[in-house]
């Protein structure tokens, strides 16, 4: 099975736009045999935590009808897309007013929705917008099990000791590094390496709230190698073949 890494810039706060992005992405890594194509953190509204904070209108919902051109560009491309965004949580309100997870929504080849995940760790600011979520994410495809796990919650590696345990083979994680996080030598290829999991990482590229995004999306492989990387610059997704 072939796992696409992508990365783009989003444009803050325009749900439509980066959608549109998605979908494309979605296509074009299908196209090329993807079965499941991998989205940074927030990639549906931009890593901007203040201003969704603000602007109640970016809080999806889990069938919201923004999401149908990645729905079908899933269904026309026969791939599993795992997009990231805030999402209303089943909570009226949450204990610190949120009503909303940073939420991995996987929308599966038949444009139906796989899992959800929410992050569990949230770092800084983020725990003042949104609320953490309880459950670790699953889901399966031709026969493959995976995991989700999002930035900050990779410096846990309990995340993926329980996706070992848990017959896992492929850990997904949707991020937002700059170009001179540790992570990419500390965190992911040692989770790999340690848990013997294929980790395949979606970035983004461009400013945002945190700094400025370094790309380098792609994948390590169980023995902790570098197995694809899509380099600091350019736009657009890397194939990683996993098992």
């Amino acid at each position: 099975m072939f796992v696409a890494a992508t990365q783009f810039t989003p444009v803050a706060g325009d749900i439509d736009a980066n959608v549109r992005t998605i979908a494309g992405l979605v296509r074009a890594a299908g196209a090329e045999g993807a079965r499941v194509v991998v989205f940074a953190e927030l990639c549906l509204t931009g890593y901007e935590p203040s201003l969704i904070r603000d602007t109640p209108a970016l809080v999806l919902t889990e069938d919201d009808p923004r999401l149908a051109p990645v729905r079908e560009a899933c269904r026309d491309a026969g791939a599993a897309a795992v997009v990231n965004g805030p999402v209303r949580t089943g909570d009226s309100e949450g204990p610190n007013g949120s009503v909303a997870g940073i939420t991995s929504l996987v929308i599966g080849p038949d444009g139906s929705l796989l899992a959800r995940y929410d992050k569990q760790h949230l770092y800084g600011v983020e725990a003042e917008v949104f609320e953490p979520g309880t459950a670790d994410g699953r889901f399966a495809l031709d026969g493959v099990r995976f995991a989700l796990a999002t930035c900050y919650d990779n410096r846990f590696p309990e995340l993926a000791e329980r996706a070992a345990a848990d017959d896992c083979a492929v850990y997904l994680a949707s991020s937002v590094l700059s170009a001179d996080n540790d992570s990419f030598e500390e965190v992911y290829p040692v989770r790999a390496r340690d848990f013997g999991l294929h980790v395949v990482l979606g970035n983004v590229l461009g400013p945002n709230e945190d700094g400025v995004g370094g790309g380098g999306a792609g994948a390590w492989g169980p023995d902790g190698g570098r197995i694809a990387d899509a380099g600091p610059e350019k736009p657009g997704f890397v194939l990683a073949e996993v098992r």
